[in-house]
Order: C-alpha cells, then structure tokens, then sequence
C-alpha cells in the first residue's frame, strides 16, 4: 500500500521514446505472444526508452533491482480479449497462449527478463486520464522506496481503420535523488 501521496510533478525524466517514431512500422514480433500487437508494442516502447539511458540490456545489476515497471493502457490487449471471446462464444478450444496474454502484466516479466529488472511490476487500467494515473503511482512507489526509478510505459491499441497502435514510455526518479551513474545513451 502506498504510504505517502507525492506530487507527479517531484518527477525528473531520465529518458523518453515513443512508439511509433518517425521510420517506425510494427514492432518486431515477441516470441510467445500471438493474434496482437500489444504486448510487442510494449516491449519495443520500453526496450527504446531503457537504451536511451543504458545502451542495451541488461542495465547494471545494482540499478536493475531498484526499476519499477508501470504499465496503464485503458483499452488493455483488446485483441486477446476478442480472441478469448470469440473462442468461448463459439465453443472452441482457448490457446493456452491467450491465458497468459490476457494478463497485462506478462509483457513487463518479458521486459524485466531482457532487461534484468528486478523491482516491482504494476499495471493500471485507469478510467480518466492514464498519464496522470500512471505518473502518481510511479511518484508514490518511488517515495514509498520500494524503487529508485520507474519506467511507465502507456499504451493503446488501434481500434479502427483510422487508427495507430501508440505508445510513449518514461523513465522516471524523484527529482530529490539522485539519477544512475550509466546514463550510456542519454540525450538521444
């Protein structure tokens, strides 16, 4: 239970990226995750902000222990959700594959693995506004010292013709701490 209610504004951004970004097509397929886009679109988002700030994987063990992982999408994986749907509607076998996708937080133990990241794993759906929702509970998991830093990582699916699968990811601490000592890949 968080402790303390601290101001998203007390966050300090060690590293940004987005999904798509200018060049981007789909993101590379993740083995083990089928039928969407979601969790390959996670991966990637977050995978681009950690290299920003580390290079690539893994980032150093010491710091590794201390990230937290937020995941907030509003829509979730909505293409398993249809998928598991449609299966039982039509009183089929489920994909054993869609069980373990159909839980939001199964693409951050795939990033935590790549990653070596050990802190906690969150994951929110919020009704109102995902930033804000997402950035308080990185403030309070950060005050409370169950981390030093958090990557939150927000993402919706397309869900029209007209729409782009997006994403952004943060990669945040207190602004009164102080930042890693490996920021490889900073400012890019």
């Amino acid at each position: 239970m968080l402790e303390t209610a601290v101001p998203r504004e007390t966050l300090t951004v060690l590293a940004e990226a987005r999904w798509p970004e200018a060049g981007d097509g789909e993101p590379d397929p993740l083995p083990g995750f089928v039928y969407s886009s979601f969790s390959p679109l996670v991966a990637a988002t977050a995978g681009r902000c950690l290299s920003r700030w580390y290079g690539g994987p893994p980032v150093p063990p010491a710091d590794g222990e201390r990230i937290a992982l937020i995941l907030a999408s509003v829509r979730g994986d909505i293409a398993i959700a249809e998928a598991i749907a449609t299966a039982v509607d039509a009183g089929e076998r489920v994909s054993p594959l869609l069980f373990f996708q159909s839980v939001a937080n199964a693409v951050l133990g795939h990033v935590a693995t790549r990653w070596g990241i050990g802190g906690p794993v969150l994951c929110t759906s919020p009704v109102a506004d995902p930033d804000a929702d997402a950035l308080d509970l990185a403030a309070g998991v950060l005050a409370d010292g169950d981390a030093d830093t958090a990557l939150v990582v927000l993402a919706e699916p397309a869900c029209g013709a007209d729409e782009q699968d997006r994403s952004h990811a943060l990669l945040v601490r207190l602004a009164d701490r102080e930042a890693p000592e490996t920021p490889v890949g900073q400012g890019e």
